[in-house]
């Protein structure tokens, strides 16, 4: 069973989403409270590799409130865990010119929590007002549909 807990739509307005894989997030008791709660925030978030580790990175994961004093840094790095090949094929994506990795959303899956990391490529300014038309004129024909089918 998956349940979403969120989603960076600023990544799919900023990139080009070529290909996601699947990770698992190393964090500490109170944090995964805290998400079940929601308190989790994604927007400037990316993930790095650092030493052959995946790291997430910009993150920013609320303190538990009924926590104790040893609550995590919110903003602290957090390992994603993969397997070995899978990173080293990241990592090879990552060397080539404008490809970058970034974390679209987190969920639950069989009670542990999970990151979707994309591979993605840049989007330029021209590319952004483009899919902004495009969702505009999908939103006035939607709209004209239920019109129709409204008489």
């Amino acid at each position: 069973m998956i349940k979403k807990i969120t989603q960076n739509k600023k990544a799919y307005h900023d990139y080009f989403i070529e290909e996601v894989f699947e990770a698992g997030i190393a964090l500490a008791g109170s944090e995964v409270k805290s998400i079940r709660q929601g308190n989790v925030n994604l927007k400037d978030s990316y993930a790095m590799i650092k030493d052959g580790e995946l790291f997430l990175v910009g993150a920013h994961i609320s303190p538990y409130m009924k926590g104790s004093y040893f609550n995590p840094d919110p903003k602290r790095n957090r390992r994603l865990l993969m397997h070995k090949k899978e990173i080293l094929k990241l990592k090879q994506k990552v060397q080539e010119k404008g490809y970058t990795l970034v974390v679209t959303s987190l969920y639950f899956k069989d009670g542990l929590v999970k990151a979707e990391v994309a591979l993605a490529k840049g989007k330029e300014g021209r590319d952004k007002r483009r899919d902004i038309k495009e969702r505009d004129e999908k939103r006035s024909v939607q709209r004209l549909i239920k019109e129709i089918n409204a008489r």
